[in-house]
């Protein structure tokens, strides 16, 4: 698997070095400094090979994280283990910047002890880790037979992503669905590519080792309800609310994927979503759609080219949602040509301005409400020039955030279930919260 990983600040100066296989040399350590970090081009590949030695690397501000290893290994993987290690550090002290793992070389050395063993990826859970790893190191001395023995049983035990005896006097349990809706239209207004990635991302303050079943209308799961009568789960009112105009009562999932805690024979034989949950913060599941997607703003660009000297700009957007919903945090960038010498710009709300640096023009409205229009409109002046080359036209750019889910996904229902503690499912406080923000959406002009 990993024969080395190496930790560089952004002069390439080593600031953890942990070798694992005899096949790696200290040479490995210059040969990826002066070939990546030090190359007179930018390395874009994450993958680069010197001398039969394949180099996986990610960069965390001014941090390089590189695994070294010299055999075939699944390069996803490797790619795992590192965003995993990225985010086990910041678990442990917040950002990842040289100052911090300065500060904390020895924890970091300790949690590779324990992450990985002769270069294969062991136990990465930050809620297992945090049991026998602290801030300041392993107890071992004062730690009880009892003690180590809930820890090995943790690690090599079915669930080693929660520990027993887990205590709260409020049980709360928090659900964001949280999506990125991206769009390619074209000029005409036909959409070219849409598709939609999304997290369900939790936070659980539950006592015990409760159980928790969580549903969603998925199109199967309501195909099936229809077919064979609805049952209590699916017959259950929605847990918050979309912004869907059309209101369809399901969504096709295209792919996803899950966090270890969710027992997949379930989700594979009865489409539900069963799992004990981790302490804590964690991402219960990944997905992505790509039809009957709500594309919460339409964006109808005019551009009108008078002589060589002049361009006339006229952008109008469009929300598509419940009038009843806000959208916030809109920015509209507008590209303007290399040669443009001055811009005039008039907007019915918010606030636009001409950026010369970045070659656009960007229009902000704090929040917009739902069937509402806007538009701006700008005159661009031209420096004469002598290149024939036509303008490019780059698409118009949007961001967003809106409070709903634009694949039209819902919550359906979010039971727990805990027998040997005396509370039920009507005990547990709930929240769930949807928030759709734009990824790359652009429409061309």
């Amino acid at each position: 698997m990993i024969g080395g990983l190496f930790i560089y600040n952004h002069k390439g100066e080593v600031l953890i070095s942990r070798v694992y296989r005899d096949d790696i040399g200290r040479n490995a350590v210059d040969a990826f400094r002066v070939n990546v970090i030090h190359a007179r081009q930018q390395v874009r590949s994450p993958v680069t090979n010197i001398a039969r030695t394949s180099f996986f690397h990610v960069k965390r501000s001014n941090i390089w994280l590189a695994a070294v290893t010299k055999q075939n290994v699944n390069a996803a993987m490797v790619f795992e283990f590192l965003y995993k290690m990225c985010d086990v550090m910041a678990a442990y002290f917040g950002k990842v910047s040289e100052e911090n793992i300065k500060n904390n070389f020895v924890l970091i050395y300790e949690l590779l002890d324990e992450i990985l063993d002769f270069g294969y990826p062991q136990n990465s859970e930050t809620g297992a880790l945090k049991t026998f790893i602290t801030q300041q190191g392993i107890k071992g001395q004062h730690q009880t037979k009892e003690e180590q023995s809930q820890i090995t049983s943790q690690v090599t035990g079915q669930i080693g992503w929660r520990r027993e005896g887990i205590k709260y006097r409020r049980n709360e349990l928090f659900l964001d669905v949280l999506e990125s809706v991206n769009l390619l239209m074209s000029p005409q207004g036909q959409v070219l590519s849409a598709h939609v990635s999304g997290r369900v991302v939790m936070k659980s303050y539950l006592s015990g080792m409760p159980e928790c079943k969580f549903g969603m209308n998925d199109k199967i799961v309501i195909d099936k309800a229809g077919k064979g009568g609805v049952t209590d789960e699916v017959g259950k009112s929605d847990l918050g609310g979309g912004g869907s105009t059309s209101g369809k009562q399901s969504i096709a999932i295209d792919d996803c994927t899950f966090n270890q805690c969710v027992r997949l024979s379930k989700f594979d034989s009865e489409r539900s979503i069963s799992f004990i949950p981790p302490d804590g913060e964690y991402e219960l599941m990944r997905y992505r759609t790509t039809k009957d997607i709500i594309l919460p703003f339409r964006v109808i660009p005019l551009v009108r080219e008078v002589g060589r000297t002049k361009l006339e700009v006229k952008v109008v957007i469009k929300s598509n949602f419940k009038p009843s919903l806000l959208a916030q945090k809109i920015e509209v960038r507008i590209p303007t040509p290399l040669n443009t010498s001055g811009v005039q710009v008039i907007c019915m709300k918010g606030k636009a301005k001409y950026k010369a640096s970045e070659n656009a023009i960007v229009w902000k409205i704090k929040r917009m409400a739902g069937m509402k229009e806007s538009q701006i409109s700008a005159e661009i002046e031209l420096l004469p020039t002598n290149d024939k080359k036509k303008w490019a036209r780059p698409p118009i750019s949007m961001n967003f955030e809106v409070p709903f889910a634009p694949s039209g996904l819902k919550v359906r229902y979010l039971k727990v279930f805990e027998s040997k503690l005396n509370y039920s499912d009507h005990d547990v406080v709930k929240w769930v919260r949807y928030i759709g923000r734009s990824g790359i959406y652009e429409t061309r002009c």
